[in-house]
Order: C-alpha cells, then sequence, then structure tokens
C-alpha cells in the first residue's frame, strides 16, 4: 500500500544496530522453506505444488508487502493457508511482517481449542466455532501490537487477507482492502470470477456508520473524490484509506477496527484457484484480467509473477503521474496440475458478482441478490450511490498526514519501555 507521505514530517525511531538487525532478519528469512508449528511447510516467497507467490517493490521506498504459504497447518496434511498483507505508515513493512508470522500460529492456537474441523454433518455449529476462533486471533494480534517493544503501530498498520481450506472447506477472513478472487467454471464452461471479498473502505456504509459513532470523519479531499478516508474528530490526518486495519492505534478510538470479516464456500469440481493480491495490483487490474493471466500462464510457478508483472506495466500506462504500488500475488490452486494434453481449453466471461455463500455473515448481507440490491456509499456530499466494491480506486498513499501527536507518543512509548526495563 506504500508508505506515508509525510514520512518526513515525523522523525523516525532512532535508528540502531538493533533495528537493522530486525529488518535484516526479515529479509533473510524469505530466503527458504521453514518449519512452522506442528510440522508445517511455511513458504515465504517463490512457489511449490499448490502455489505461486510474488511480491515486487514500488516507487515509494522500501516494500511493505509480505506472504505467506503454510502446507500441512496444524499438523493436517490436507489443509493449506495462505495470506497477503499490506503495510502502510512509516513502519508498515515491520508490521506486515510480524503479521504474516504470527497470524498463522495464532490460528492454530484456536483451532486445536475445540475439536475437529469442517464436518459437513455438522451444520453451521463448525462454522461458528471457527469464525470465532479467527476473529479472537486477529483482534489478540492486534493488542499484542499495541504493546510491541519495538513496532511502533501509533501511526503504522496492515492489512490481512486470508484463506484457510481444508478439504473441500475454504474459509475466508479479510482485514481492510486487498482481495481474493476465486476462478471457477460457469455452466458453460468458461471460467468466471468471484471475488470472496469485500474491499472495506471507509465509505462502505456499514462501516462509515460505525466510524462516525465512534467519532471518527469520513470524507475525500477535493483533488482525490474518488478516494474517501479515515481522519481523527478535530484533525486532518491521518486519512486513512481503509476502515480495518492491524496497528493504526491513533484511529482505534474513532471507529477503525480489527475484527476481520469471515466467509466460507463449499468448494466444488468447477473452482480451479484462488488469487489473494493487495490493493497494489486491483487498483489497475480488474478480477477478469488476473483470472484471465493465471489461467493462460505457461506454468503455474510463473502465474503470480506474470500478473505482478502485468500490474507494474499497467500502473506506468494508466497512472504515469503516480508511484508505482508495491505489488503481491498469492496464486492458490485447487487441484493438481493435468498433463498437458489434458488440459481443458479456457476461456472467460465477464462476472463481477460476489459469491452467494459470502451471506453467511451481515457484511455481506446483499450477496445471494448479487448485485441487484447494492449496499449505497454516502458521498461526501451526502448524496448516494451504487457500491459494489469491486473496484479499487485508490491510486495514492494509503496514510496520508500523521497527526502532529504522533512524535510525542512515539517518544513516550519508548521512553516508557526504557524505563521499565532499567
Amino acid at each position: 500500500m506504500g508508505g506515508c507521505c509525510s514520512r518526513d514530517e515525523v522523525g523516525r525511531m532512532p535508528t540502531c544496530g538493533a533495528m537493522e538487525q530486525v529488518d535484516a532478519f526479515y529479509a533473510a528469512e524469505e530466503e527458504s522453506v521453514r518449519v512452522g508449528d506442528g510440522g508445517a511447510r511455511v513458504r515465504l516467497k517463490g512457489s511449490c505444488m499448490v502455489a505461486s507467490m510474488f511480491t515486487q517493490q514500488g516507487w515509494k521506498g522500501v516494500n511493505q508487502d509480505a506472504m505467506t504459504v503454510w502446507e500441512g497447518f496444524a499438523g493436517d496434511q490436507d489443509t493449506v493457508f495462505c495470506g497477503a498483507f499490506d503495510g502502510h505508515g512509516p513502519y508498515g513493512h515491520r508490521v506486515a511482517c510480524h503479521v504474516r508470522d504470527a497470524l498463522p500460529s495464532r490460528l492454530q492456537s484456536g483451532m486445536k481449542a475445540f475439536e475437529g474441523g469442517a464436518d459437513d454433518t455438522a451444520g453451521d455449529g463448525w462454522f461458528a466455532s471457527w469464525k470465532a476462533s479467527i476473529v479472537s486471533a486477529f483482534e489478540e494480534l492486534d493488542k499484542e501490537l499495541s504493546n510491541h517493544p519495538w513496532i511502533d503501530c501509533i501511526c503504522s498498520g496492515a492489512t490481512a487477507v486470508t484463506i484457510l481450506k481444508e478439504r473441500d472447506h475454504l474459509i475466508i477472513a479479510n482485514l481492510g482492502d486487498s482481495r481474493a478472487v476465486l476462478c471457477t467454471r460457469d455452466d458453460d464452461d468458461q471460467l468466471v470470477p468471484v471475488q470472496l471479498t469485500v474491499d472495506q473502505k471507509p465509505n462502505l456504509p456499514s462501516e462509515a456508520e460505525r466510524i462516525r459513532s465512534c467519532r471518527g470523519r469520513v470524507f475525500s479531499l477535493e483533488e482525490e473524490p474518488d478516494v474517501h478516508r479515515l481522519w481523527l474528530p478535530d484533525e486532518d490526518s491521518p486519512g486513512l484509506a481503509m476502515a480495518r486495519a492491524f496497528g493504526d492505534f491513533c484511529l482505534k478510538d474513532f471507529g477503525l477496527i480489527a475484527t476481520p470479516q469471515i466467509s466460507h464456500r463449499k468448494l466444488s469440481e468447477k473452482d480451479e484457484f484462488v488469487v489473494l493480491a493487495t490493493d497494489g495490483v486491483w487498483d489497475v487490474l480488474s478480477n477478469e484480467e488476473v483470472i484471465r493471466m493465471v489461467s493462460s500462464a505457461n506454468k503455474r510457478s510463473a502465474a503470480a509473477k506474470q500478473v505482478v508483472d502485468r500490474a507494474v506495466r499497467a500502473w506506468r500506462t494508466k497512472h504515469p503521474t503516480s508511484k508505482v504500488d508495491d505489488c503481491t500475488v498469492v496464486c492458490f490452486f485447487l487441484e493438481q496440475p493435468l498433463p498437458a494434453s489434458n488440459k481443458p481449453t479456457r476461456g472467460t466471461r465477464r462476472d463481477s458478482t460476489v459469491s452467494s455463500d459470502l451471506s453467511r455473515t451481515d457484511s455481506f448481507r446483499t450477496a445471494r441478490s448479487e448485485v441487484s440490491e447494492p449496499e449505497m456509499v454516502v458521498s461526501a456530499g451526502g448524496s448516494q450511490q451504487e457500491w459494489t466494491a469491486l473496484d479499487g480506486v485508490s491510486r495514492v498513499n494509503s496514510l496520508l498526514k500523521l497527526p502532529r501527536f504522533a512524535k510525542a507518543l512515539s517518544w513516550r512509548k519508548r521512553s516508557v519501555k526504557i524505563e521499565e526495563a532499567a
């Protein structure tokens, strides 16, 4: 999501050997596959039999995106966890990396709290248990970040879009404005995209209502009328371009939350793959374009890179005066690859409907009617317009301006920890 355009206005945390070692650790950690909790195979880059991953730094500074794939999740060889994380603010890259590493372990711990996994014979009871466990893991991790000893999250944060596949069940958790899109086949055997998440922008009516009830403000600037932001009650900052995120504690009392939206989909033989990507991709490529590129890739291992490469080119042509955002893609393939001679002819049909299974949660209450009854976006002038949440429009920094008190709070936080250590 890029950094904060006012980084130079606020003093950075003092650069020291410890901080440099932390960043070096994250960089070195991504060079190999490691063993996670429960013996899971954890991959932070590259590709494997079930997934292709690729990330590219934008033109705004350090790459603040992160990604991961866990095979054999929670000790079950048939369970896979995938996630894409998008940091923002001065220390967003550290927040994203921390969430990438800590969230899967928390989810595993929560899953062990109840017996059994996805069970078709148990009705919706198992899903309710999983949902509660996932929500708890997200919120507890956010609380942990508020007291983290070396990551300043006052005006830095990260989004997260994750999927958990167990047998033919897919559980999707989304926090922020990254996106998950499923590629499936329709009755005519044509490839169609099904958007599994809703971009949680501040002007989504349900989000705007919560924010305003907490005294936060939602409006867009004259120079970017399509980008609605979350602002403090009495100061035109920080201007966060999303309604939910890890971190950003300067806004947590004013409507920003770390509660993810959870949904479930029963997979069928028509479902082929899921694409997780940060908003740097969705801002310039449509759902249809992305699934077309992945499905036509010569090699599965190269699918994610092809999407990122196309997104970067699209940034340069569509928005030549804007800085290219960080772009990250995780392609998760639901079936094992077929021999080349048996591959079916692929076609695509434009279909921007949201999955009907998403009606399990209030946040997706219009899903069963597809887009016939869309939510209404409240514009800056108070008028209403249809909301589909399918097209990203943010082509600027996710965090616009740091509050005046940010530097003081950051310094106070460090001072308190120094005193406690003494």
